[in-house]
């Protein structure tokens, strides 16, 4: 990177000292590749003799559902550039790998597996299973620092460190933006636990834009095809009034299915449109399903953070290049790869605030628990964590950030359909969540 960049890096400065050349053989990566628990090492450290300190990052990979490579990935790039700075604080890191195989036994064994490690922290995850795996890391006082948001949990353990508001931001920011530009909306969700509460959240943010409630529509998330739910959902969303209706899949791992039936039965419903968020779609999404001729030109798709184009990413996709040319699994537009950056960034801070001894996961949350802040350069608001933030009597009592930023697709392409993020404090309030 440049000069004139370097200097202005958000990383807290590091303290250089020479670094130690060591490479992991492909046997050796073969054989932690070949691991069932999907855990490794990242290449460029030393043996167990090392001191360097331990984190951890977990994600799911290569199953039928969910899949987050490019968190782990991510992750081994930060940690080989940060090493090559000099470590933090005269430290160098040592990040440990982890597949949760998107079950609540592989969540648990790879929180286990960090209680075990004596890791400082686990940065920048992934695990929809935060019931499983937050009780091994209450239990031994690790900080879970910069999670996606992918279960309530994330937002209420006293040991989670969230960067983001999760889908309780995503779809209440939504709702917002639709209110002004949507006739009927109509929500197609699981009949589930979970996909009870999303009707509440995508309702806060249209009463507060002056909307109604949306068309609650339940689909099962195990089908091959949704031609009959997709035209229910354009039929209900369809209106005879000059406002566009509009229709919201929130699937998980089935959404892309249901828009493939979706953007067939949409041919006879003009006037209907879809939105979502980014969770569920990004620009690879809105590629491969037609560009400016597919279902998502002129949806709103609400995010956490800028749109990747933003400059504000320009250090992160430099790292990346330095440290994980040619990496497919990284993309620099995907939600969960943006996290991850974000969460070193405060492990970064926490471990500089810690100071230069001995650092341990006790050392790592009284740093982030005595009034840390942490810039994130302009990703983000300051990052802080009181006991009890400004969402607590919401049961929300952990998240830090509840900034959406709504974007569109604009000729094929994502693009920021709003000058400044959207705090969604004062709705999520509000919310009826019970």
């Amino acid at each position: 990177m440049t000069g004139s960049r370097h200097k202005r890096s958000t990383f807290p400065p590091s303290t250089h000292r020479p670094r130690r050349a060591t490479v992991l053989s492909a046997v050796a990566m073969a054989a932690c590749a070949s691991l069932a628990a999907g855990c490794g090492t990242v290449p460029g450290f030393a043996g167990p003799a090392d001191d360097a300190i331990k984190v951890m990052t977990w994600a799911p990979q290569e199953t039928g559902a969910t899949n987050k490579p490019g968190m782990p990935a991510m992750a081994s790039a930060v940690v080989r550039w940060l090493n090559s700075q000099g470590g933090v604080g005269g430290h160098q890191l040592k990040l440990l790998t982890c597949n949760d195989h998107n079950t609540s036994v592989g969540a648990a064994n790879c929180a286990q597996r960090a209680v075990d490690e004596n890791v400082v922290a686990v940065v920048g995850s992934y695990s929809q299973f935060g019931d499983s795996y937050f009780p091994p890391l209450e239990g031994a006082a690790i900080p879970y620092i910069g999670g996606y948001g992918a279960s309530n949990e994330e937002f209420t353990s006293p040991v989670s460190y969230p960067v983001n508001g999760g889908q309780l931001t995503l779809l209440a920011g939504l709702g917002e933006a639709l209110a002004a530009s949507c006739g009927p909306v109509t929500l197609v969700r699981p009949d589930s636990i979970a996909g009870d509460q999303l009707p509440q959240l995508l309702d806060s943010g249209l009463r507060a834009g002056g909307h109604g409630k949306a068309i609650d529509q339940l689909a099962a998330e195990d089908l091959t095809a949704y031609d009959e739910q997709s035209k229910q959902a354009l039929e209900s969303a369809s209106s005879e009034a000059a406002k566009t209706g509009c229709v919201v899949p929130e699937l998980g791992g089935r959404t892309a299915t249901f828009m493939d039936s979706f953007q067939r039965a949409r041919q006879d419903y003009p006037k209907v449109r879809t939105a979502a968020e980014i969770g569920s779609v990004d620009q690879t999404v809105v590629n491969s399903t037609g560009g400016a001729s597919g279902p998502y030109e002129g949806s709103y798709i609400t995010g956490w953070y800028p749109v990747a184009s933003d400059p504000h990413w320009d250090e992160m996709k430099k790292v990346i290049s330095k440290e994980a040319f040619g990496d497919n699994r990284i993309d620099p537009a995907d939600a969960g790869v943006q996290t991850t950056w974000i969460a070193f960034k405060v492990l970064a801070a926490a471990l500089a605030k810690a100071g230069g001894g001995e650092v341990t996961a006790d050392s790592v949350r009284r740093a982030l628990n005595n009034g840390l802040k942490v810039s994130t350069g302009g990703l983000t608001p300051t990052l802080t964590w009181p006991y009890q933030g400004k969402l607590a009597a919401a049961g929300f009592s952990r998240l830090a950030n509840a900034d959406v930023n709504v974007q569109t697709v604009r000729g094929g392409l994502l693009q920021s359909a709003n000058r400044t993020a959207l705090d969604m404090t004062r709705i999520l309030e509000n919310a009826d969540l019970s």
